[in-house]
């Protein structure tokens, strides 16, 4: 794997160590839905699953 992937990966998994820590999580810990769902469950879904693209992307990048 070159250098640059390794080191996006290390970018990608630095930031959801943030991104799910208690001061930020709670942010998002509010009263109100969206489309039925509450805003926590769609932070923590959708931060997982963009997540999941920006790894396929950078793997798929790397097996070119």
């Amino acid at each position: 794997m070159k250098k640059r992937h390794e080191q996006k990966l290390i970018v990608l998994s630095i930031a959801l160590f943030l991104m799910f820590n208690i001061p930020f999580v709670l942010i998002f810990n509010i009263n109100g839905h969206v489309f039925g769902v509450p805003y926590f469950y769609v932070f923590i879904f959708s931060t997982w699953l963009l997540s999941g693209v920006i790894s396929f992307i950078v793997l798929k990048r790397h097996y070119e």
